[in-house]
């Protein structure tokens, strides 16, 4: 999610067109589910103080969140994810993502990856349209997620496949999605399937209208392909049908509530220059920010019952499957740094923005996946098993959060409403899940599962 929206639905018309501001902050949605701060950006990468000074809010680049989540022990012994393949699916994709990326490891010193695919296995992707605030919203999360997969595996290959048709609400751009997945794990193309999207379970026209969309997850489920989804950007809500209301009470989104998923929720980082720790993480809730909802989505699914590896958290989740399951860097106060190449029809120009979001921290934590693929010399299929256990166990790999909740408020029609959140509390919650990690241990404890 980049300094725009605050949706689980995809790309959505409306919310391009709507912008909205706190102070000198804005806040302009768009399509899937990246928040950036549209208002200010530079040309050339700003340092912490810089964004500080300039946007009132801190920026992270990849040697900080390196540093964060303790990565250079393993760079140092070549786990870098090299080997391995990140897949990241979105919709239209962005026409400039290769140079974007070029640009961004040039000027923060990150080697190129060693390969760079761009697929199109649902149909080919219209031309882009500078003017259409949706494609230039999915541009930007496609810049999100491509960079900042790289930032965390700099030696793992990328494949990006693109769709053509946009994910919004329901059943929409799914069964496109669906298809570019289940090409990507037959072919054997990747080992880790980062989506940054997601749907309510409530805006399908039933059940098993979403239930008949599982064939790719079950099938990476059978090929050992981990799947991730982004948890949501709306706290404990999300969008209706129509892409303009939220629920006004709890709801879940899917994928990222499917079992077969591993949801990833967000946190806010409280860095120095050089990427050290001056606070611990907290639940991701940038409510104030931006005066409207912008926070880890997390709650119980209404689609799915409660997966037996969260047997151990019944008391948290009841009968249902709860997400998320694990959380990284999300937080727009406190966002990393994209590189955008091109002029969209949602104001953005070329240049260096904040983006956050957890969009944000799917393909983070893709990353992390793809080293620890290669240190096990295998694909780690379905991590969501042994979390729970490393978990129970209290491995140092798992960092629990304690601070802070997903609660959202909203005005509606000329009403106000809350919805309450979760609490981030000792052990399982459904604001940060089972908390967030130390890569260099946690690498190493998967891959003795």
């Amino acid at each position: 999610m980049g300094a725009s929206l605050l949706a689980l639905g995809a790309a959505y018309a409306l919310a391009p067109a709507s912008t909205q501001t706190h102070g000198a902050r804005s806040a302009a949605r768009i399509a899937p589910m990246a928040l950036h701060m549209s208002s200010k950006h530079w040309q050339t990468p700003p340092t912490t103080a810089d964004c500080i000074a300039t946007a009132g809010i801190p920026c992270y680049a990849p040697f900080q969140l390196q540093k964060a989540y303790n990565l250079k022990p393993l760079y140092r012994q070549g786990l870098t994810g090299k080997g391995r393949t990140i897949v990241i699916v979105d919709a239209f994709g962005s026409p400039t993502a290769k140079a974007d990326l070029k640009k961004f490891d040039a000027d923060f010193g990150l080697p190129d990856p060693p390969r760079f695919d761009i697929i199109q296995p649902a149909g080919k992707v219209p031309p882009f349209d500078p003017t259409d605030p949706e494609r230039a919203g999915w541009a930007e999360e496609t810049s999100l997620d491509v960079q900042w997969a790289h930032s965390i595996a700099p030696g793992a290959n990328l494949l990006l496949v693109e769709t053509p048709l946009s994910e919004t609400e329901g059943v929409q751009g799914l069964p496109e999605i669906v298809k570019a997945e289940n090409f990507v794990i037959n072919h054997h193309l990747g080992d880790v399937i980062s989506q940054s999207f997601g749907a309510t379970e409530n805006t399908f026209p039933s059940v098993q209208s979403l239930r008949r969309l599982r064939s790719a997850v079950r099938n990476a489920f059978a090929h050992h392909v981990t799947v991730l989804g982004s948890s949501g950007d709306t706290g404990a809500t999300s969008f209706k049908l129509n892409l303009a209301d939220l629920y006004t009470h709890r709801v879940n989104s899917w994928p990222s509530s499917d079992p077969l998923v591993t949801s990833v929720g967000g946190t806010q980082l409280h860095l120095d220059a050089q990427g050290n720790r001056t606070a611990p993480d907290n639940v991701w809730n940038d409510q104030a920010l931006f005066d409207s909802p912008a926070a880890s989505g997390g709650g119980r699914s209404h689609v799915f019952a409660r997966p037996a590896y969260q047997n151990g958290v019944r008391h948290v989740v009841h009968a249902w499957r709860g997400t998320p399951d694990i959380s990284m860097s999300a937080a727009v106060d406190g966002g990393v740094l994209v590189n955008i190449g091109f002029t969209g029809g949602d104001g953005i120009t070329p240049g260096y923005y904040i983006f956050g979001g957890t969009s944000e921290s799917s393909p983070e934590f893709a990353g992390i996946v793809a080293i620890a693929d290669q240190h096990a010399h295998r694909r780690l299929r379905l991590l969501n098993p042994a979390l729970y256990r490393l978990a129970a166990r209290h491995a140092p790999g798992i960092v629990d959060i304690t601070a802070g909740n997903n609660t959202v408020s909203f005005t509606q029609h000329g009403q106000t409403f809350t919805v309450p959140g979760f609490q981030a509390v000792t052990s399982y919650d459904m604001s940060s899940g089972l908390g967030t990690l130390d890569a260099a241990k946690l690498v190493r404890e998967l891959g003795r599962r």
